[in-house]
């Protein structure tokens, strides 16, 4: 589980084919690796990765056919900088929101627009994940924990403050380019309870929205 507060940016230093599938290697730059161990996840892009080897500088992690599928791990090339995070201690400060690491789909950067010292973007979704962006929700762009500042048809918008493009790779966003998205995992959740989309939850639950907003969960 992670938060979406970035810990260090990296930089992919090998790439290796592995039939269908990949291995990489990360140089993780200011990631500070003195309590990683062999087996641990470190979110890189948003991507929960399980670390199969690792020294004080770089881990290495294998990626599946599906995390290439479902990913912008098969467009990326040796030198591309990546967003990191270990995954989170039960002691650790909740600074961003709920991160499983599990990439819902991929977005497209349609707008970059200054705005004061700040940027905004707008970023195009699949049509499948509109229903989970909410206004003022957060979203995770790349592994970043971000609020939702506006929506459209199949778009939401960001306003990017400088201290996170200092931080992430964000200021890297031009129009375009494809990023990785990961919605509230609290709206999955609620529309299973709700049992949307699934007859059969329908027909079984006893979980309805009067309740969820009697309850202070909606």
């Amino acid at each position: 589980m992670f938060t979406g507060i970035v810990e260090a940016v990296g930089t992919l230093s090998a790439i290796t084919n592995q039939g269908e599938d990949i291995s990489i290697t990360v140089d993780t730059g200011l990631l500070d690796m003195s309590d990683v161990q062999l087996g641990d996840s470190i979110a890189t892009n948003g991507i929960c990765l399980t670390v199969v080897r690792f020294d004080q500088r770089s881990f290495t992690a294998d990626l599946s056919v599906e995390t290439l599928n479902k990913t912008g791990f098969s467009q990326y090339q040796v030198g591309d900088r990546v967003n990191l995070e270990k995954a989170m201690l039960p002691t650790t400060r909740f600074g961003g929101h709920i991160v499983s690491g599990h990439v819902d789909g991929m977005g497209t950067i349609v707008e970059r627009i200054p705005v004061g010292r700040a940027v905004e973007y707008w970023v195009e979704l699949p049509s499948e994940l509109e229903r989970y962006v909410a206004q003022k929700g957060s979203i995770t762009v790349d592994g970043i924990s971000l609020t939702v500042n506006d929506l459209r048809k199949n778009g939401f918008k960001l306003t990017i403050v400088p201290h996170t493009s200092e931080q992430t790779i964000i200021d890297e966003f031009a129009v375009g380019r494809k990023v990785n998205l990961e919605v509230d995992v609290l709206a999955r959740y609620m529309e299973r309870l709700l049992g949307v989309g699934s007859e059969q939850s329908q027909n079984t639950s006893n979980i309805t929205m009067e309740f969820l907003q009697q309850n202070g969960f909606a």
